[in-house]
């Protein structure tokens, strides 16, 4: 159904509502796994609502594992039978109805003496729905928009998506989330509608406060951006697409370029995902974090990660995909090292010390203060290396492709995740045995420095998108 009076790809997406439509999707989705998955209901899944710390760890490594698995395995199929099937937005809407209905349930199944295993399924749900919407609406950009402009227009919705999860994420911590202790909130009052901090319903009500989040932004996406007409009935889409799954998977082989990409973002995406997962862990072990404090370092990254987003975008069309996700994993690279070379007293592995902590309060310590700056950093990247990856495979497959390329994508972004926190872990154990707690950390946390470079060295003998156009090779831009 056509939607608008201009054919896109578009020669200036930004003044379109089309685009923005679809960029809306980025703002809508950010918010579940910024604020439920991540800063507010995850540490109360795990330090609240389960008996111990230990058992609620378990339960939610499992969630997370078992809907990564799902969507690891199910993405390239998907996406193989929606190539067929022709429209896009009808999954996406499908997931969307899902994800909503499981967000909704989590202020009943997360309650006081509920089950955790119940609560644990209903987040695979969500997380579930929500990674294969990702893969549909990123399918829709190689049609959306001229092959030039993908990488402006991807970065600048990144950056939209972390404006909304850093909106959703201060009010849950400033006016829903009270501290069980004060039962106040981090602006320090009480939190609205009386939610009660000892039952854990500031953070329970997060899910459904997601959910219609999600429902009132994505409608831009629905009612603005126009999507591919039908092509083939939903029983041939899955017997054709299932057959194009398998020649696709013979057919990457051939795509020298494309998998050489793939090998390289598996490895650095699993480096950012470790850092993401890690860091905060980390500051709270070395410099002694509570929550609030690890709360705020996140809504720090994610404010860089804003204008970081914002200048890539500007800079997409004149350097191509292909250097800025370079330029992104080697300020990753120097960040990596800055967190490391971070001691309680020290940074730059001593070279610059710091007198002991005389103030007490928020990041005292020159030392903190110093882990915060190399954060900055990580935050300025870690949102254009995705956003750039996301338009580099964007520019080098077909709109009739798109949909099984970003299925192996996200395959790809999940096979290895675990191989980075698993180096780190390793890496630590063996380090424990021979030094002090913090030292081993800091260690074990250089683990992740190595992805980055590996993934940096395939980069170096890959040909970018554009390189790939220039010398005649693939198919020809629109």
């Amino acid at each position: 159904m056509a939607l608008t009076h201009e054919t896109p790809p578009y020669a200036e997406p930004l003044r379109k509502p089309a685009v923005w439509g679809w960029m809306s999707f980025d703002f809508a989705a950010q918010p579940f796994f910024t604020v439920v998955l991540t800063f507010v209901f995850g540490p109360y899944f795990v330090s609240q609502l389960a008996p111990d710390p230990a058992t609620g760890q378990t339960a939610w490594s499992l969630a997370a594992t078992i809907a990564g698995l799902c969507v690891a395995i199910l993405s390239p199929v998907l996406g193989a039978v929606a190539d067929r099937a022709g429209p896009r937005k009808p999954w996406i809407g499908g997931f969307a109805c899902l994800q909503i209905a499981a967000l909704v349930m989590l202020w009943f199944v997360a309650a006081p003496g509920s089950s955790l295993l119940l609560a644990a399924a209903v987040i695979v749900v969500a997380q579930v729905s929500a990674e294969f919407s990702i893969v549909f609406n990123d399918a829709m950009l190689p049609r959306l928009v001229s092959r030039r402009k993908i990488g402006k227009v991807s970065n600048t919705a990144w950056g939209l998506g972390y404006a909304g999860g850093i909106v959703f994420l201060v009010f849950a911590l400033g006016c829903l989330a009270g501290s069980p202790e004060t039962g106040l909130t981090l602006f320090g009052f009480e939190p609205l509608f009386g939610l009660d901090p000892a039952l854990g319903e500031g953070a329970r009500s997060t899910g459904p406060l997601a959910a219609l989040w999600y429902l009132v932004f994505l409608l831009p996406l629905f009612f603005l951006t126009p999507d591919r007409a039908g092509r083939e009935p939903l029983k041939s889409a899955i017997g054709q697409g299932l057959s194009d799954l398998k020649a696709t998977a013979r057919e990457i082989r051939g795509r020298m370029e494309l998998l050489k990409f793939f090998f390289a973002r598996m490895l650095y995406q699993d480096g950012v995902n470790a850092l993401l997962v890690l860091g905060g862990a980390f500051a709270a072990g070395m410099f002694g974090w509570s929550i609030i404090e690890i709360g705020l370092f996140g809504v720090i990254l994610n404010l860089t990660a804003i204008p970081g987003c914002i200048f890539a975008g500007t800079l997409a069309t004149k350097l191509g995909s292909k250097r800025l996700v370079v330029l992104s994993v080697s300020a990753l690279v120097v960040a990596t090292l800055g967190l490391v070379s971070t001691s309680p007293t020290t940074t730059l592995f001593g070279l610059v010390t710091f007198a002991e902590a005389t103030a007490t309060g928020l990041f005292a310590s020159g030392a903190e203060k110093a882990y915060i700056l190399w954060g900055l950093l990580v935050g300025a990247a870690f949102g254009p290396v995705q956003a750039s990856s996301r338009a580099w495979l964007a520019e080098s497959v077909t709109p009739d492709e798109a949909g099984r390329y970003f299925g192996f994508y996200a395959l790809i972004g999940r096979a290895t995740s675990f191989l980075a926190p698993a180096s780190v872990a390793g890496l630590t154990a063996f380090a424990a045995s021979q030094t002090d707690p913090v030292t081993a950390s800091r260690i074990g946390m250089s683990a992740i420095v190595a992805f980055f470079v590996a993934g940096l060295l395939i980069l170096a003998f890959t040909r970018g998108p554009a390189q790939q156009r220039h010398d005649g090779a693939g198919f020809q831009a629109p």
